[in-house]
């Protein structure tokens, strides 16, 4: 397999060669940023096993040889690992060498690759962090590159494509999978192996591509851009941990997060974001201790209401609204490293979504 992809990737790169030769090149650059996932994968097994993160940036961009019409390339290999492996310390390189590809000037359009068990919070951590100057867009796979129907190839080409798209730089970061195009903020994995496991619970995809190119049904209304501005990328995140809800939950788990060193809880709630009254009190006392609690729900849709089951103002805990608890994990990140405030974190939380754009912008500090 691998002599295959050294033979493909000779003879691709003299096809490349000859188009240089002629004066084809394209005027647009992407930056191809390489994390790993399944869409790097290679199978180990005739049973299906395989390993992710394997195959380099520059052997995906020659596996799809229409991207060579389309832009140039800027490839780097941020990471090679399955996303299930995802770290602080590789978002934050992630997100070093996306400010690094906006501020050079050269490129029309980010890609990133990346595994699909993670890719919801990576592409939500990197959509707070930047503004809507260039289109940032990540994609992913379901099937291993040297499998039969790999879906990686044409989810790269409609990433790269959609990346090229004037219209795309105002949507914030997009998640490009099986045809559909997402928002960073909407989207969730809802399956576990088909290739149509991306899906925007609570409002839909923003687009599809059509006949091979991307159409856009509608914009995002545009949050504040304070979220971003105030944010450098910093050095390290603060821990935050997620707690999942169940019947008989232990409240010790509570406790043994805040002895752990935890800066923040977000609550996988059951329903509304509930949970047994003894777990309910332990996350009390925990904000009683300097750590920040978010009331989010394990459900796939629906918002996490305010002051409703849960007295959330006198308890000191801030709600998720729609934010599933991995992408409220992502925001509380960022939050705590600024204040531990639960009013202004609740604002963050309000602001970071376009149903309260309004009234962020109408409370919003000169």
């Amino acid at each position: 397999m691998r002599q295959l992809l050294r033979y493909v990737s000779l003879c691709l790169c003299l096809v490349g060669i000859s188009a240089h030769a002629r004066g084809d090149e394209p005027d647009k650059s992407i930056a191809l940023l390489a994390t790993g996932g399944t869409i790097a994968g290679v199978t180990t097994s005739a049973g299906g096993a395989y390993q992710s993160g394997v195959v380099g940036a520059e052997a995906m961009l020659l596996s799809v040889p229409q991207l060579e019409s389309l832009a140039r390339f800027i490839t780097v290999q941020v990471a090679n690992i399955g996303s299930q492996d995802m770290t602080d310390e590789v978002w934050l390189d992630l997100a070093r060498e996306v400010k690094a590809q906006i501020d050079g000037g050269e490129v029309s359009g980010i890609v990133i690759t990346h595994g699909t068990d993670t890719l919801e919070e990576t592409a939500f951590f990197l959509d707070l962090l930047f503004p809507s100057t260039i289109p940032i867009v990540l994609t992913a796979a379901m099937r291993p590159s040297d499998s039969l129907g790999a879906d990686g190839p044409f989810n790269l080409l409609t990433a790269v494509k959609t990346a090229l798209a004037e219209d795309a730089a105002r949507l914030g970061v997009l998640v490009v999978m099986n045809g559909k195009i997402h928002a960073a903020r909407r989207v969730t994995k809802t399956h576990t192996e088909n290739v149509a496991a991306m899906a925007s619970i609570g409002g839909g995809a923003l687009g599809e591509i059509v006949e091979g190119e991307p159409v856009f049904f509608r914009p995002l209304p545009k949050r504040p851009e304070f979220l971003v501005d105030e944010w450098k990328i910093p050095d390290a995140l603060p821990r935050v941990d997620i707690l999942y809800s169940h019947a008989g939950m232990n409240a010790g788990l509570v406790e043994f997060l805040v002895a752990d060193g935890a800066e923040g809880i977000v609550l996988a709630g059951v329903g509304n974001g509930n949970a047994r009254q003894p777990v309910i009190t332990a996350l009390a006392k925990a904000v009683a201790s300097d750590v920040v609690v978010v009331r989010s729900s394990r459900l796939m849709s629906g918002w996490v209401s305010r002051n409703v089951e849960i007295d959330d103002e006198a308890l000191g805990f801030v709600v998720s609204r729609d934010l599933n608890p991995a992408k409220a994990r992502a925001l509380l990140k960022l939050a705590v490293m600024n204040t531990r405030n639960p009013t202004d974190i609740q604002r963050l939380f309000d602001c970071a979504l376009p149903t309260f754009l309004g009234t962020c912008l109408e409370t919003q500090s000169p």
